[in-house]
């Protein structure tokens, strides 16, 4: 075993452009289109081997949940491998807890993408992925290592060019439980498919460049922004206050952050541009990603 620990690994988070609800399975299950675009707002995880196989996580700021998906990921590929390893796990959060950045499906993902390079178990890329849907439903896409079309339940991925931009992120102190959105009176659960000429059905094809380019540039809504306004006063204010100073904005994902593409002149070094913002608000301003840090680690 030549690899002992693995340091400053990044597990970036991401965006949903749009986020689109076309209907609902006989599981309860929702589902979703959306273009995932990952940005460079990330938490930092350390790896370090251990030979007695146990697993154990040490969270250097925020407390997470004692079982948390990042545990739930290092057991789910110990027990599918075999592997008589273990790791300690060390957490260093930046990506905001309930803000629908996919901060903690992104942190299991950079667990499984690690794990499988310190264990020297030679996993491909497409393996992991089929294994971590089984962990979390946003976790496929941050093993996947690209942008992409997302949709299904999160399981089907196309790899989708998102252009380089800049974008101002968002994130009020409140935070929203995903359930109560997805239960709301006022989620519109029949947004129509898209229908793209062309469009492949396997996880290694790109979606055509055409169809790319009007997929995440102002393209759809999220459908699940009158829920979030409806029962958080906290989503509202943050989305007039990004439009006021950016001319757009729209909340991402399942929680309470919003974000706003913002013009060329402004790079992610500026000072953050909206002013001093209430207690416990977390503004910043970010730069897209074209592929995942890791994007080499697997084949």
């Amino acid at each position: 075993m030549s690899l002992r620990a693995l340091y400053d690994v990044p597990a970036p988070a991401k965006l949903n452009l749009f986020l689109h609800v076309i209907g609902r399975r006989p599981d309860g299950y929702h589902l979703l289109e959306s273009v995932f675009a990952l940005i460079d707002w990330a938490d930092t995880l350390h790896f370090e081997l251990r030979t007695d196989g146990v697993l154990r996580r040490h969270d250097l700021d925020e407390p997470l949940p004692d079982d948390d998906l990042c545990l739930r990921a290092a057991r789910a590929l110990q027990r599918q491998s075999g592997s008589a390893l273990g790791a300690d796990i060390s957490i260093a959060k930046r990506i905001p807890s309930g803000a629908g950045l996919g901060g903690g499906s992104s942190d299991a993902a950079t667990v499984l993408l690690a794990l499988n390079r310190l264990w020297g178990l030679g996993w491909s890329r497409a393996r992991l992925i089929e294994l971590a849907a089984g962990i979390g439903a946003d976790v496929p896409f941050f093993v996947f290592g690209r942008n992409a079309l997302v949709r299904g339940i999160g399981e089907r991925l196309q790899a989708c060019e998102v252009a380089p931009a800049t974008f101002a992120v968002l994130k009020p102190e409140a935070s929203i439980a995903t359930a109560e959105l997805f239960r709301s009176p006022l989620l519109r659960r029949d947004t129509s498919s898209l229908i793209l000429s062309g469009f492949p059905g396997d996880a290694v094809a790109a979606v055509p460049a055409a169809a790319a380019a009007m997929l995440t540039e102002g393209f759809g809504n999220n459908d699940l922004q009158p829920a979030a306004e409806g029962c958080c006063a906290q989503v509202v204010q943050a989305l007039q206050l990004m439009a006021r100073t950016f001319g757009n904005s729209r909340m991402t994902g399942s929680g309470s952050a919003v974000f706003s593409r913002v013009g060329a002149d402004v790079r992610p070094e500026a000072t953050w541009p909206c002013g001093v913002l209430p207690q416990g608000w977390v503004g910043r301003l970010c730069r897209s990603l074209t592929r995942h840090p890791l994007g080499s680690w697997s084949g």
